[in-house]
């Protein structure tokens, strides 16, 4: 598998650079799953490339549960990857004892998504700026306490503020304060995990420019995290889109936005709500669930969500034919219609007339079990023969810049880019 950024040559000198990353859980353990079942394992994190250069904003988006703050975390050593390398400033980090992961750590910070239990409520926010310092011996009592005071005046505070305690903070103002202790001990790159999810929209801007202001003074380097694509837009250089443990497309923020080439980033731009009250268009929506990271699916991850299925190569079906095929399994698949006779069903989905050939014959067979109230059968029939023969369930889509099926210059891992899949030669 390519890397989604390996043709960039514009950008400055890497910084962070992450190859086939990944993070296996163990989900279970114990004397009862001893007894009762084999130990399954939670793929998280999947064979995640990408490069961070200096002094860019990172933006990395995907659902909740797509494995998002478990990729920030291992990259830091939080987590100890299963696999693959992640080379800060030529350093393999993977490589380090705990010892040299924590003098490391001095130069990689963490925001955490939440304000307020990610700041001790017993203590002050001036010795919560100066804690990391103190860690890593950095100055002596009066120098932390003149550089948090100072950092506290440049992340938007009130200095004077010193000795207060967090609960006399709003929401807004703990983000700033812990914006300062990432500071306190001049890091090069923060990870940013959701750090304004919490926040009301007019304080997120608010701290999305400070943000962006310590930036260019520092000179630092963002992992940026979050779910809002109106967020992500605001604050990045460039966005890596993720999917149930792997990353689908990279791309510089603009082209991403305005040029998207995988379905699922097409699919989260079209669910982005619509402030204009006049606005009359539908918003895209994803149907199903995300699948289990303990068995996701085999090839394309997303091919069990994905409007765009490709058609099975060994069915001469035509497009408007595939999408009645693939309208009807979702029917089946969901129980969402009464059976109340083969006619009505091939008219209700088919428009009259199924497939000819092999893919009708299996269609008609699948309409029998129905009628015979055996909805598994159906749904299991109809699953083997069309989802599951698709070339987006055999193989694991390579990163690649479109051909026919899309227009924009960067790359992305989906099968409708293989040129031969756009001119009809894929493998069956």
């Amino acid at each position: 598998m390519g890397r989604l950024d390996e043709d960039e040559t514009a950008m400055g000198e890497p910084l962070l650079e992450v190859e086939g990353l990944t993070k296996h859980f163990t989900n279970g353990g114990g004397f009862l799953s001893g007894l009762f079942g084999e130990e399954e394992s939670v793929r998280a994190v999947e064979d995640v490339s990408f490069t961070i250069h200096k002094g860019e904003t990172l933006g990395l988006v995907g659902e909740s549960g797509c494995g998002k703050s478990t990729l920030a975390r291992t990259i830091l050593r939080l987590l100890t990857p299963t696999d693959g390398t992640v080379s800060f400033k030529g350093r393999d980090l993977t490589e380090l004892s705990g010892e040299e992961v924590r003098s490391q750590r001095k130069d990689m910070q963490l925001i955490f998504q939440d304000p307020q239990s990610s700041l001790d409520p017993r203590m002050k926010i001036g010795p919560i700026v100066e804690e990391p310092m103190k860690a890593h011996g950095m100055y002596d009592s009066d120098g932390r306490e003149d550089r948090a005071r100072e950092l506290l005046e440049k992340v938007g505070l009130d200095p004077q503020h010193y000795n207060r305690h967090p609960h006399a903070f709003s929401g807004g103002q703990r983000q700033r304060v812990n914006l300062a202790r990432a500071l306190s001990v001049n890091p090069d790159f923060i990870v940013c995990d959701e750090p304004v999810s919490a926040l009301d929209v007019s304080i997120q801007a608010q701290v999305l420019n400070t943000m962006r202001s310590l930036q260019d003074e520092f000179g630092l380097t963002y992992l940026f995290i979050a779910h809002d694509l109106s967020v992500i837009r605001h604050i990045s250089d460039r966005v890596a889109v993720m999917y149930l443990g792997q990353l689908v497309e990279l791309a510089d923020k603009e082209e991403l936005y305005e040029n998207p080439q995988h379905p699922y980033t097409q699919a989260l731009l079209e669910s982005i709500p619509v402030p204009d009250p006049r606005e009359t268009g539908t918003r895209g929506v994803l149907e199903g669930d995300v699948p289990s990271p303990i068995e996701p699916p085999s090839g394309c991850r997303f091919r069990t969500r994905c409007p765009k299925l490709i058609a099975p190569a060994e069915y001469d079906l035509s497009p408007e034919e595939w999408e009645r095929t693939r309208g009807f399994l979702r029917a089946v698949q969901r129980r969402s219609f009464e059976p109340t006779g083969e006619s009505e069903i091939v008219v209700e989905f088919f428009d009259g007339n199924v497939p000819d050939g092999e893919a009708g014959r299996i269609i008609e067979s699948a309409i029998d079990q129905i009628l015979a109230d055996d909805w598994d059968s159906a749904k299991e029939r109809l699953t083997e023969s069309f989802a599951e023969k698709s070339i987006c369930a055999k193989q694991i889509p390579d990163y690649q810049v479109p051909a026919e099926y899309g227009t924009g210059p960067h790359a992305a891992a989906c099968h409708r880019h293989r040129d031969d899949v756009a001119e009809g030669r894929q493998e069956r």
